[in-house]
């Protein structure tokens, strides 16, 4: 198998004032060693379209189409799981990045939530945008369908397993309550008499 495919672009060949088209399909040996880098199975196809966009003076915007056909094994059986992906991917390279939340080290920095700025680099492998971008959408946890998940209770010999209700925060003070209840069974009525 060869090593990662690679797909460089240096922002400063790039036309300034015009979009730059793309479009990456790797091979099978590429398809593999990406499938190797994320870990899954297999990457059955793949197909990243797109342009790179000149903003501001030195800044760039990528906006592209990610298709690919992924396999990963199911987290219960472990049997292969196939997904279909087809997403927009935007990504934005900022030039002064570091400086666009510039503020006094006395004044508190709040984090932005955009999570598609990077700072611009020299160059930037579009084959690791691939990867990034699988990662991200990819399910987390697949599951084949029909599959379901066993519950398995373990405890010390004895004591009965604890339960999603046991583990609620009121759970212990509603079973007080109920203990309470059935033991008074009309006894009491809970008013004061002389």
């Amino acid at each position: 198998m060869s090593d990662l495919p690679t797909h460089f672009i240096r922002f400063a060949d790039l036309p300034s004032r015009k979009r730059t088209h793309f479009t990456i399909e790797p091979d099978s040996d590429g398809r593999k060693a990406i499938a190797k880098t994320i870990h899954v199975l297999q990457v059955k196809k793949l197909r990243f379209d797109g342009v790179l966009i000149p903003t501001g003076k030195r800044d760039w915007r990528i906006e592209a189409t990610l298709g690919a056909t992924i396999s990963q094994s199911c987290v219960i059986s472990l049997d292969p799981v196939t997904t279909r992906i087809d997403e927009v991917i935007t990504r934005s390279y900022i030039s002064d990045f570091d400086k666009r939340d510039d503020a006094s080290e006395d004044s508190e920095v709040e984090m932005s939530e955009d999570d598609t700025t990077d700072p611009l680099s020299e160059t930037l492998d579009l084959i690791d945008v691939i990867a990034e971008s699988l990662i991200l959408i990819m399910p987390a946890y697949p599951r084949k369908n029909g599959i379901e998940a066993e519950v398995v209770g373990v405890t010390e010999p004895g004591k009965s397993v604890m339960t999603d209700e046991d583990a609620r925060p009121f759970a212990r003070l509603a079973a007080m309550r109920a203990a309470a209840s059935t033991q008074n069974n009309g006894e009491d009525d809970g008013t004061c008499q002389e």
